[in-house]
């Protein structure tokens, strides 16, 4: 069965980094387009960026541009989200999410498999 395994998260003080990983299993990992998404406290969740199956082509939202790097290895069905100049507001469970269609999309409703999330703290 399909599973999404992260992992990755903790403690870092603000402007520190970060490197979550999402490991995958129980389909072919290089043929679907993948994407983090995170929930802080009390919040919705909002998309942070995806990479399409490749890995060639990714797209961020923009509250991560320039920061983060999405990247992924096939070979050992990995995929990472670098997290630098880290903030408070980015403290949220960060989960990764495997899209139903060969396309980006922000939209919850298109990923159909979901890991469990890694817990990001950034604080002082």
């Amino acid at each position: 069965q399909v599973q999404l395994v992260e992992s990755g998260g903790g403690l870092v003080q603000p402007g520190g980094s970060l490197r979550l990983s999402c490991a995958a299993s129980g389909f072919t990992f290089s043929s679907y387009y993948m994407s983090w998404v995170r929930q802080a406290p009390g919040k919705g969740p909002e998309w942070v960026s995806a990479i399409n199956t490749g890995g060639g082509s990714t797209r961020y939202a923009d509250s991560v541009k320039g920061r983060f790097t999405i990247s992924r290895d096939n070979a050992k069905n990995i995929m990472y989200l670098q997290m630098n100049n880290l903030k408070p507001e980015d403290a949220a469970l960060y989960y990764c999410g495997r899209a139903q269609e060969e396309e980006f999309s922000n939209a919850l409703i298109d990923y159909n498999y979901w890991g469990k999330e890694t817990q990001v703290t950034v604080s002082s």
